[in-house]
């Protein structure tokens, strides 16, 4: 079942540019390498990490086909497909080559702030036109909209190829309320580096992770170590992720996880704007953090 495949550690991908503000496909390609020899389950692109909302059409359309081509099977690939447009959405479901994919995660609508029955519709209309099982990403921070417990289980209840949810609200009683009424086989993944590990102790399937980018043994380690429900164990190695992920956000995402991977050597730390790099004393807290931990 794909639902095995995308539990555990999904990496939320970063689009690399060049200094001229092109895609750098070169470091993209590295930056597949690095995360799957670093044991990650699957790859998640075209998400928020990914600068999406700065990539045109056609370069998120060729970026899908680069992703697929060099990952090569080799773990499964999830591709974000989103809007604030229910027919954009579909247009984008229509266009894309969706065929190297096993998922697609959709974000709720932004900005427009829709009501719960209209966060309902919209799935509804995603569900019936995707040819690729869907996980839902409610981020309310980002989109304006917290989706419910309610309006999730009623997708998940309804609609059979909505597999799962990435949840980043911060609202604990409400992902609790999902995982303890969702039905059978439906996923519930943190959105938050941070409380992917109370999210799995008290039953969750895993995370999408930003810090999976820069980090990826170290925080594989902890994961796994969660799965096994060796809890004492993942917080003793979390301790020394910590700091460093509470860094990865202190300017915004992606500005920290680019600066972490430029400072590591992996990317230029080059971003669109009106996003822009991390400060030089970010970069310095990264060296001092990269190093105590051994987090390369």
């Amino acid at each position: 079942m794909i639902q095995h495949k995308l539990a555990g550690v999904g990496v939320a991908l970063i689009t690399p540019f060049t200094p001229d503000g092109y895609v750098d496909y070169q470091a993209l390609a590295r930056m597949i390498d690095y995360v799957i020899e670093g044991g990650v389950d699957y790859i998640v692109a075209l998400g928020t990490t990914a600068e999406t909302p700065t990539l045109y059409m056609p370069e998120r359309a060729a970026i899908t086909v680069f992703i697929t081509d060099h990952i090569a099977q080799r773990v499964p690939l999830v591709l974000g497909v989103g809007g604030n447009s229910t027919s954009e959405v579909l247009d984008q479901l229509r266009e894309f080559d969706l065929r190297g994919a096993d998922a697609i995660l959709s974000v709720t609508p932004y900005y427009n702030k829709p009501s719960q029955e209209g966060l309902y519709q919209h799935f509804r209309t995603v569900s019936e036109h995707s040819p690729l099982p869907i996980i839902l990403y409610n981020i309310p921070g980002r989109s304006g909209v917290n989706m419910t417990a309610e309006t999730t289980l009623r997708c998940a209840r309804d609609f059979h190829n909505i597999l799962g949810i990435k949840e980043a609200s911060g609202k604990i009683d409400q992902i609790q309320q999902i995982i303890d009424n969702r039905p059978e086989g439906f996923l519930v993944l943190s959105g938050d580096d941070g409380m992917a590990l109370d999210l799995m102790q008290r039953g969750g399937d895993g995370v999408i992770s930003v810090a999976a980018n820069c980090f990826p043994r170290k925080f594989m380690k902890c994961m796994n170590q969660a799965k096994e429900n060796r809890f004492e164990e993942a917080a003793e190695t979390f301790t020394e992720l910590d700091e460093a992920i509470k860094a990865l956000f202190e300017e915004g995402n992606p500005t920290g996880v680019k600066c972490a991977l430029s400072v590591m050597g992996q990317i230029g730390d080059r971003m669109r704007l009106p996003l822009v790099a991390g400060s030089p004393q970010l970069r310095e807290k990264f060296r001092e953090l990269i190093s105590k931990y051994d987090l390369r």
